[in-house]
């Protein structure tokens, strides 16, 4: 029988990593129910440790203790055993299985000269605003090149549908150089390109993954607002009016700016009803 009782205090420092497609206060305030989070232990620290001189009558509450600190380890270790299960399984499944678009879609066309070469480029987004698929066309061009264009945007299209990152194409195709380049008229945001594909995912990049080093211009919307329009922001009426903008508004199309648009659209609707 164990006459003395050691008890030995760690500190544990782990990270739960969850993969989000959109930064809103539902989903941070809602990371600690999801069970698709990774779990990665970062350190293992030794605290403190007592030792305790036992009688014979205390025998037993400590074995019963051990017993019931055996019981909690081994039910936190399956939940994180199914976790991990679960997150390998939703994984496996959703490994090569293309999203298809949804019929009807939002999105936006931006129009663009390069080198006296018009570019149009459209848009399509999943309902959450992710891009799922873009269209590429040209003028001045012979058919051979139009086709390699529309099939490439094809190739983009497909590898965004399986999973691809966006990510992955900006960092592929940003500063790629061949004619026409040179300087960008049309776009408020890119003053000049190497290339046709860098225009377009240099584009992509600033509408849909806010990646301002990209941008040749400041964003409008990257002004410091007021104290006043920040407690506007916190306000319920707020949260459901920018709720409704996101539901109704290309992500592409606004560039991720809602609060901004969503004065805009303010003003729109009290003018509307001032005429009447």
């Amino acid at each position: 029988m164990a006459k003395f009782l050691v008890e030995t205090y760690y500190t544990c420092s782990f990270k739960v990593s969850h993969y989000l497609d959109e930064i809103t206060e539902p989903n941070i305030q809602n990371l600690e129910k999801r069970e698709d989070g990774k779990f990665e232990i970062l350190d293992v620290k030794l605290d403190n440790r007592k030792t305790k001189n036992l009688d014979k009558t205390e025998n037993k509450k400590v074995e019963e203790n051990v017993e019931k600190t055996s019981a909690v380890i081994s039910d936190n270790s399956l939940k994180n055993t199914n976790i991990n299960e679960k997150l390998t399984k939703n994984i496996h499944e959703n490994l090569g299985k293309r999203f298809g678009m949804p019929d009807r879609r939002k999105g936006y066309i931006q129009k663009a000269s390069i080198g006296n070469h018009k570019v149009y480029l459209h848009t399509g987004e999943y309902e959450d605003g992710k891009i799922g698929e873009i269209f590429i066309d040209t003028s001045k061009e012979g058919e051979l090149v139009k086709a390699l264009m529309n099939n490439f945007a094809i190739a983009i299209s497909l590898g965004l549908q399986y999973g691809v990152p966006l990510d992955e194409f900006v960092n592929a195709y940003v500063d790629t150089k061949f004619e026409p380049s040179g300087k960008v008229f049309g776009n408020d945001r890119i003053l000049s390109a190497t290339s046709i594909l860098d225009y377009i995912f240099r584009e992509l990049a600033i509408s849909y993954l806010n990646r301002e080093d990209l941008a040749h211009t400041p964003s409008i919307g990257s002004i410091e607002k007021s104290d006043e329009s920040k407690n506007e922001e916190n306000s319920e009426e707020h949260n459901h009016f920018l709720k409704l903008v996101k539901d109704i508004t290309s992500k592409g199309f606004v560039r991720s700016d809602y609060k901004r648009k969503l004065v805009d659209l303010s003003d729109i609707r009290i003018n509307l009803k001032g005429k009447k």
